[in-house]
């Protein structure tokens, strides 16, 4: 292709107007449109089956394109736009089939299923990888043989603009393999029990970011009734105000500039096998610095230990775990890092190479990092060394040494601009709403940790996200599964109030809302850990209320729920739904977390036993109860309540 410039003060020729018009309108969009495809549409994806399908593309204006699958061919003609839709009848499991597209070029998609698509969204824990979790699941990733369930990871993307009509990439993977190391553990282990049951494909398209808040992934539409909201919403559509958030403000207000670490300083740093250690105080690991004689430090915190390593260890590859620490952390062992994480949440699990490790003392080093609450080693969790059949304990008397405190600051240094995920509608404009035009099954939800300080909200947020996701989709009443919040944090032995119980309150009374279930997962958390490792029962729960929902099997999908309560003298009678074969204590025990309270609102343990179907409670000291709540804690310490088919009862009150 030859390029014309004009020189100065020279008039262009004919010929040259006539190359530069022709070489314009060959780099103009329309002019060079080829048929294309949205990500979702491509090799290896799992349709919706005995539904109508929506195959679109994009392509020149005014061009005709044809789809041609399972020996049908659909013709249709591009818009204006060049957007272009056909619809192809509703299609029976099986596959592979092949599906060629054809325009002003031609695409061919293979090793497609027909099946049951589930969107699936949320925060952290609907993220969490089988990866995450390999050590738990490592049999299941090692026997992972599913090729007929699918993947297509949806990547994490914000607009505060307009909806999106397609994402920038993704594919759908099969659970083969180590291919389904990057899948939702949720998601596959509610798959793999869909899949065995019905021996049909499961397609998953998971949309979620971790620690977002429900509005994040309604859209603007759906956030009508909020005015809060839509405040919001229209503020973040205009770039200047954006703009605004993140300039400098005054020098005077400037955030300090972090003080050196002392570990890092020097003519040896702490980690080296040259430094001599010198002032360092004896601390327990796992364990909070905050709880061990540090007061209030946010800052640098060193550790350290010598370790002995066996002889059959040295030499070999190796693995440490580190459990949890708050926030961040970097591992030396004999002066070389061998691993590092810049926030709270993963579970620590280093490979150390093999030429690391020697026979006799190993120099264990971690620098800590925190900048807010308690920081160090969170407790009950695993801390060891171990490399083939050996392990080595590092729990134990370790010894620290502050690099650095950070200073206190009040002032505003820069604004900081918004976290673009946290704001009303920007992860449904971007993940959201490129996916609305692909048939699915319906939705499974896992989402509510970042709501937690707001339930009362909530209450109504929730109703409006299925509402919303059904309008968008177009297919009536999709069946939406969801998860209610497990148990977190400390245990408390005394009844108190509540934000998650409030939140997991909202969730159950979105139970109103038609063609809704919920897996109730208040036994499966843990204390110290916002993403508890039993991710297969979540999965399999829900798949339990998929069969009830949305597939009218006659099973029992849930748990105990509450249906009313009716005072008798000192007694209240609470009778539920979703009893099944029954009621039980699932460890044999009286049952435990109830309680009441009278006119004074202020609740006391009670005592409580099954009768048939009803549970009793009362306390001897109450002698006029009104109000009666269960498992009412952000983690309650015993809610043994079940049903015979082994499924928990949902937390309560009827204090509202």
């Amino acid at each position: 292709m030859n390029f014309y410039i004009c020189r100065r003060g020279a008039l262009p020729t004919v010929g040259n107007l006539i190359a530069l018009l022709c070489l314009l309108l060959a780099f103009h969009p329309t002019a060079r449109a080829q048929v294309r495809l949205p990500k979702l549409i491509s090799n290896g994806m799992v349709l919706q089956r005995d539904v109508p399908l929506r195959i679109w593309g994009w392509a020149k204006a005014g061009e005709r394109i044809s789809v041609r699958f399972r020996n049908k061919t659909v013709r249709t003609v591009t818009d204006a736009a060049g957007k272009w839709q056909v619809n192809l009848p509703p299609t029976p499991a099986g596959g592979p089939f092949v599906m060629a597209i054809e325009g002003s070029t031609k695409i061919s998609l293979t090793d497609i299923l027909i099946g049951d698509v589930w969107f699936c969204s949320g925060q952290s824990n609907m993220v969490h990888q089988m990866n995450i979790h390999d050590v738990t699941y490592a049999r299941d990733i090692r026997e992972a043989d599913y090729p007929q369930i699918r993947q297509f990871w949806v990547p994490t993307l914000t607009s505060l603009q307009a909806p999106q009509s397609d994402l920038p990439e993704g594919q759908w993977k099969a659970a083969v393999g180590a291919d389904v190391r990057p899948f939702s553990a949720v998601a596959y282990f509610f798959a793999r029990k869909l899949f065995d049951r019905y021996k049909i494909p499961v397609g998953i398209i998971n949309a979620s970011v971790g620690g977002t808040p429900i509005e994040a992934w309604i859209s603007e539409s759906g956030l009508a009734d909020f005015s809060a909201l839509q405040t919001i919403i229209q503020k973040n559509k205009d770039t200047t105000y954006l703009n605004s958030l993140t300039r400098r403000q005054p020098a005077s207000a400037t955030r300090p500039a972090p003080p050196v670490d002392l570990g890092l300083t020097g003519p040896a740093k702490w980690y080296e096998l040259t430094y001599t250690p010198k002032g360092w105080r004896p601390i327990n690991v796992p364990g909070y610095w905050e709880d061990q004689g540090i007061k209030d430090l946010n800052g640098v915190v060193w550790y350290r230990r010598e370790v002995d390593v066996p002889a059959s260890m040295a030499g070999k590859p190796a693995t440490v775990f580190l459990g949890r620490i708050v926030d961040a952390d970097e591992l030396y062992i004999n002066g070389k890092q061998v691993g590092r994480t810049t926030y709270q949440y993963p579970q620590r699990r280093y490979t150390v190479p093999a030429d690391v490790l020697k026979a006799g003392k190993n120099a264990f080093v971690v620098r800590v990092t925190n900048t807010g609450g308690k920081g160090g080693f969170v407790p009950d969790k695993p801390y060891c060394l171990f490399a083939g059949a050996d392990t080595v304990d590092l729990k134990g008397t370790w010894h620290y040494k502050v690099g650095t405190a950070y200073r206190p600051f009040a002032g505003g240094g820069f604004g900081g601009g918004i976290n673009a995920q946290n704001q009303p509608t920007a992860l449904f404009n971007a993940m959201v709403a490129p996916d609305i035009q692909y048939a699915i099954k319906g939705f499974c939800w896992y989402q509510g940790e970042s709501n937690a300080g707001r339930p009362q909200e909530y209450q109504k947020l929730l109703p409006a996200l299925i509402s919303d996701w059904r309008n968008q989709w177009k297919q009536g009443q999709l069946p939406f599964l969801y998860v209610q919040l497990p148990g977190y944090m400390e245990y408390n032995y005394l009844p108190a109030e509540s934000g998650w119980a409030t939140l997991r309150e909202a969730q159950l009374n979105a139970l109103s809302v038609p063609n809704t279930a919920m897996a109730v997962a208040i036994d499966l958390g843990e204390w110290n850990d916002i993403h508890p490792d039993n991710k297969k029962d979540v999965g399999e729960r829900l798949a339990l209320a998929a069969l009830k929902t949305a597939y009218k099997e006659n099973v029992v999908a849930s748990g105990p729920l509450f249906q009313s309560a009716s005072v008798d003298g000192n007694r209240i009678t609470i009778r539920f739904t979703s009893t099944g074969s029954g009621l039980i204590t699932n460890d044999g025990e009286e049952l435990g977390e109830f309680a009441v309270a009278g006119s004074d609102r202020k609740f006391v343990w009670a005592r409580a036993k099954i009768e048939g179907d009803k549970v009793v409670v009362w306390n001897d000291e109450v002698t006029a109860p009104l109000y009666v709540r269960y498992a009412w804690a952000d983690n309650p310490v015993q809610p043994n309540l079940y049903n015979k088919e082994g499924l928990p009862a949902s937390p309560f009150r009827t204090d509202k």
